[in-house]
């Protein structure tokens, strides 16, 4: 019989890797980004995206224009991918982490 709580450890190391997987397409991105359109890598501050000094605004902006399709009409088709490919694994890594979320309040309430 498999443990409730060695389960609950796979998930988060699910999790985890989906958000390591998450965030390197997300860097992926920002490289094309800066090839094909250096006036929206300037707006979503690029340079500075995953650094400490970054500013979040601007980050944020880069995942509304991703979770709002508004890359749709970009002319470049590589960038349009890569868009979608941070998009659903955005979406992924949303669910395992509210799943981790749940679980946790489930198993504490259990045990």
């Amino acid at each position: 019989m498999i443990s409730t709580v060695s389960l609950f450890w796979a998930l988060c190391v699910v999790c985890i890797v989906n958000m390591a997987r998450y965030f390197s397409s997300l860097r992926a991105l920002l490289v094309v980004l800066r090839g094909c359109d250096p006036l929206l890598y300037q707006y979503v501050d690029g340079g500075g995206f995953f650094t400490t000094h970054g500013q979040p605004n601007k980050q944020v902006r880069l995942i509304w224009y991703i979770y709002a399709q508004r890359y749709r009409d970009h002319h470049d088709e590589e960038f349009i991918r890569r868009c979608e490919r941070v998009r659903r694994q955005f979406l992924l890594t949303s669910a395992l982490c509210g799943l981790v979320v749940v679980s946790l309040i489930a198993l504490m309430i259990w045990h």
